[in-house]
């Protein structure tokens, strides 16, 4: 038997002043959006948090916290069964 251990994906990274725009951070979000997308997370249980600090600085990261029970219930990922 084998059972489902749900990991958080996250995707995070910082960036000092000078190394982004509005335009160059709106780009990355959606691209790490995308990827935990392909990673099978709904994108509505896709967060994202932008941190700007005082300094010029950001603090992106965009999460999936899977839920307990992947898939259709008495399976595991992959649609094998329990």
């Amino acid at each position: 038997m084998s059972l489902y251990q749900p990991e958080p994906v996250e995707i995070s990274t910082r960036m000092r002043p000078g190394e982004w725009t509005e335009e160059s951070l709106a780009e990355l979000v959606s691209t790490y959006r995308m990827r935990i997308e392909e990673m099978g997370a709904p994108a509505a249980e896709v967060a994202t948090d932008i941190e700007r600090n005082d300094d010029g600085s950001v603090q992106v990261i965009v999460s999936w916290t899977k839920p307990a029970i992947a898939g259709e219930e008495g399976s595991v990922p992959g649609g094998q069964p329990l």
